[in-house]
């Protein structure tokens, strides 16, 4: 298999606010952003890295907001300048797919476009790029919608679960007969003991030319005037169209607007390894345990008769915790958190609204 075609394409999705891992991932500079492992690159750049092993530089589009686009650059400084898709506005993923779709198209009539979060870890790259290459093949050769899935291991409630209909053709693809976001943890235990269903990873691919009509069905309104079949449109009409335009989108995600409406939606199974990493109750189940079942990330730390905590601290900073259990300890600059792991994305979300509130933005 060709490892590099042309008709290939990427959009990496790093325009998120990342709450839901502070106070390490802040406003002005979310998860994305962060060299969370002490790697030497962020969660970015490391998706870069992996992508641009089989799709070449110039075909790759970064969307992101507007006050994060100086971090794009800074980080990701091989980028082409107008492959940064800046929006004026924090909006869902299906209006960022929207713009990236439109920018791709005017490029390529024949692309096939993956879309990929900027906030997971992937564990096997080579079976991840052979997988991929797979299902782009897929969509350039069907006008079809695919997700991509992997099996669940654990029963976690903080990932969407996409369940499996008729196998189609030989392999590992299926019809989608339903999608499931974040259900409660007992679904999740019988979701992962039925076999039928799959994590929901957020990698999603089609053809551009069919992703087109499908987002035309949904945003109506917002695309028609510049989105005109053999219309010739530069670049700065359409950033100016976008500057004045992109507010009106309704906040809507990819999975409610496009897959969860559509009968021509696939998943393929995936042996690659993967993890979210968007919360913190998801990275202490995805990443290597120490010594009394606890997570430490790149931290320093004396831990005594304490078990099943997440600790992040900063690389300067020293930890002595003793007589801990099932906690999260998180420091970044001004704000420590200390918080019962489980249902920690609602006390995080109470949190930040309470300091909001009470202290200002500086510590938000």
């Amino acid at each position: 298999m060709e490892r590099y075609n042309r008709d290939n394409f990427c959009v990496i999705l790093a325009g998120g606010k990342g709450r839901r891992l502070w106070p390490v991932s802040r406003e002005n500079c979310p998860k994305q952003f962060l060299d969370f492992f002490s790697t030497g690159r962020t969660l970015l750049q490391q998706t870069y890295d992996r992508l641009v092993k089989f799709i070449v530089p110039e075909n790759i589009f970064v969307s992101t907001n507007q006050e994060y686009e100086h971090l794009v650059r800074e980080q990701l400084p091989e980028l082409p300048h107008f492959n940064v898709l800046s929006e004026p506005i924090h909006r869902n993923t299906a209006p960022s797919v929207a713009w990236a779709t439109f920018r791709v198209l005017r490029t390529n009539k024949k692309a096939r476009l993956v879309v990929v979060p900027s906030d997971q870890a992937v564990f096997n790259e080579e079976a991840f790029i052979d997988n991929l290459q797979t299902a782009l093949d897929f969509v350039g050769n069907n006008d079809s919608l695919l997700t991509i899935g992997v099996k669940p291991t654990r029963p976690e409630p903080g990932y969407g679960y996409i369940q499996k209909g008729e196998p189609v053709g030989e392999g590992n693809l299926y019809k989608v007969k339903s999608f499931t976001e974040k259900p409660d943890r007992d679904f999740a235990r019988m979701f992962m003991e039925n076999g039928e269903f799959y994590w929901n990873t957020g990698l999603f691919l089609a053809n551009v030319r069919y992703l087109r009509e499908c987002l035309k069905s949904i945003f109506p309104p917002v695309l028609r005037i510049i989105d005109i079949e053999g219309q010739e449109v530069t670049i700065e009409e359409e950033l100016k169209y976008v500057k004045e335009k992109f507010p009106l989108y309704p906040n809507l995600s990819i999975d409610y607007g496009i897959l969860d409406k559509n009968d021509n939606v696939y998943v393929m199974e995936c042996g690659f390894g993967w993890a979210d990493l968007g919360t913190w109750h998801s990275m202490y189940e995805s990443l290597s345990r120490g010594e009394g079942d606890n997570v430490v990330v790149a931290s320093q730390v004396i831990m005594e008769n304490s078990h099943n905590n997440i600790i992040k601290l900063p690389a300067d900073h020293m930890g002595i915790i003793h007589g801990l259990d099932g906690y999260i300890v998180a420091e970044k600059g001004n704000v420590l958190m200390i918080c019962k792991k489980e249902d920690s994305s609602a006390l995080i979300r109470k949190y930040i609204n309470e300091v909001q509130l009470k202290y200002g933005d500086e510590f938000i």
